[in-house]
């Protein structure tokens, strides 16, 4: 069992540039990857995307690609035109303020598009660093999601025990309930009737009653839906959608037991068990 909330960062520095990832990961129902590159990099967001989608199925995913060059190949052009047009704008301005001074080349070449520089970059020759920082923050990643879920594994199995202790304490009181169900009838029947009680008919209105108001059957499927969810833990690592399925189908049950029976100790039961519930169906909201 995975947590879908972890923290990772990794950093990677090779003879001209250092690249740092970091990995934030929030709930969700689904994959939801963010991936935010350096916009001359774009093109390696696929391959990114790609690599990130097979590892992991469920989550808010956030990726954050930082990349800082030591010294690159960079190519500078001077626009002529520019410089021309700004030495005479400053040349008149200088003449309408009466000062002598001519504008200089170090004002010029500071001024904004005058020169222009652009670095000369190969996204391919970024990839295998990048690459590799990649995995070993995702490794990171996954250790502390695996970390977290183990820790929500222990606290949701400890409910699902609560649960099962619940579920046989109902079931030790089904003899309770068919007998209170059978005296209650009888009851009725003398209030009514008074000593001229037909067995025959009590017999049958109980067996009528007792067909109507057994737990039997949800006792039985909610021991088999608590099996399927301690198996499910176990052998799925990303067992987050059928977990949460398999708590509606046990809800059920627990509602269909607490409308069945009118013994105090089984509503107490249920109550319990309703609580149990919840708190694993929170946990659930952060499992993979």
């Amino acid at each position: 069992m995975r947590s879908m909330t972890a923290y990772a960062y990794s950093e990677n520095t090779s003879n001209f540039m250092t690249v740092s990832v970091e990995i934030k990961g929030y709930n969700s129902r689904f994959l939801d990857l963010s991936v935010f590159l350096p916009p001359w990099l774009s093109s390696l967001e696929p391959g990114i995307r790609e690599y990130m989608s097979s590892r992991f199925s469920r989550g808010k995913v956030e990726m954050g690609v930082r990349v800082k060059e030591l010294h690159g190949d960079v190519s500078i052009s001077i626009n002529t035109a520019a410089a021309r047009s700004y030495y005479r704008a400053v040349e008149e301005l200088a003449g309408d303020l009466g000062i002598s001074e001519k504008p200089g080349l170090a004002l010029v070449l500071g001024l904004e598009g005058v020169l222009e520089t652009e670095k000369k970059r190969d996204s391919d020759k970024y990839w295998p660093i990048i690459e590799g920082t990649m995995k070993a923050a995702a490794e990171m990643f996954e250790a502390e999601r695996n970390r977290e879920g183990q820790h929500t594994q222990e606290d949701i199995l400890s409910h699902v025990g609560l649960l099962e202790d619940s579920a046989r304490l109902i079931e030790e009181k089904v003899p309770e309930l068919e007998a209170s169900i059978k005296e209650n009838l009888k009851t009725r029947f003398a209030e009514v009737l008074g000593d001229s009680i037909d067995e025959n008919r009590i017999l049958a209105e109980t067996a009528v009653l007792l067909m109507k108001y057994s737990i039997s059957e949800e006792l039985s499927r909610l021991s088999a839906h608590l099996k399927e969810f301690r198996l499910e833990t176990e052998r799925n690592p990303v067992p987050g959608k059928k977990l949460d399925f398999l708590c509606q189908e046990i809800n059920r049950e627990i509602n269909t037991i607490g409308s069945k029976t009118p013994i105090l100790e089984v509503s107490r039961a249920v109550v319990n068990m309703k609580n149990s519930l919840e708190n694993i169906r929170e946990q659930l909201r952060n499992v993979e």
